[in-house]
């Protein structure tokens, strides 16, 4: 579990958007690069070369 305190002040690396935590997954999304980057032993991992890249669909049923 990612601390709340952590989720408000992280920001996606790339265009500096919000970032949505998924629990399940242990992933954190921006929508707008269309990425999930990994947590790892409860550490973000903030690094393009280690992100997911998602699809339209996926991020579509995220945020809808």
């Amino acid at each position: 579990m990612i601390d709340k305190k952590l989720l408000d002040i992280l920001a996606c690396p790339i265009c500096k958007s919000p970032l949505r935590y998924r629990q399940a997954e242990q992933e954190l999304i921006c929508r707008a690069d269309r990425l999930a980057f990994p947590i790892q032993d409860e550490i973000p991992v903030m690094l393009e070369d280690e992100a997911r890249q998602l699809s339209s669909d996926e991020v579509d049923a995220l945020y809808s």
